[in-house]
């Protein structure tokens, strides 16, 4: 009877510690829309997602960098995802949402949006649901691509959101959120993973 006790607890305590494994395996992504297309990015690096608001545009920034935020009185630079990407820029809507996220520049994390069409959701995807970034057939460069994440049966790109900046442009953006927040306006936070959604 001890044995089976043991036996018992033994394959309750590898029940638990593969349940564990399996947890960890998993990664939560947020889900968002642009030019038609869906992409991915790891929510470790989002800090909040707000409605799109009045920007101030800045002189002399790259093309993609649409202006930037006064975000309850730090300067964010935001930038327009299709624009880096080579496409038109993006058209703005009732739905555009701007994400936050982290970003490290010359060893310091500084928040960046980034704009997008619409938010869809927060998934979670295995990392035996990832495959490496493809060589060809994206629409993008490929080290802008961290992984490609399969949900239902369909593959979504997962960004690799400090590749998609270069040094030179992550230098730009470390100046821009230098700027005095005083001179530009302020914009209302919306925490909510709704944004954007129908």
């Amino acid at each position: 009877m001890n044995a089976i006790a043991s036996a018992s607890s033994a394959a309750a305590t590898l029940s638990a510690i593969a349940h564990s494994q399996a947890f960890e395996e998993q990664q939560q992504y947020l889900t968002f829309m642009l030019s038609g297309e869906t992409y991915a990015i790891s929510i470790l690096r989002i800090k909040e997602i707000i409605q799109y608001g009045q920007l101030t545009e800045v002189p002399r920034m790259p093309s993609f960098i649409r202006g930037v935020i006064n975000l309850r009185g730090a300067v964010v630079p935001v930038i327009d995802l299709s624009a880096r990407f080579g496409k038109p820029p993006t058209e703005v809507g009732r739905r555009n949402c701007i994400i936050i996220i982290e970003v490290a520049i010359e060893e310091e994390t500084h928040s960046v949006g980034v704009m997008v069409d619409a938010v869809n959701a927060v998934l979670e995807i295995s990392d035996s649901d990832i495959e490496p970034a493809p060589t060809f057939g994206t629409h993008i460069h490929a080290e802008f691509i961290a992984g490609m994440g399969k949900i239902n049966g369909k593959f979504v790109i997962i960004l690799n959101i400090q590749q998609v900046l270069s040094m030179e442009d992550m230098a730009a953006l470390a100046a821009v959120g230098t700027a005095s927040a005083a001179d530009v306006t302020q914009v209302s936070s919306h925490k909510t993973a709704l944004c954007g959604s129908a």
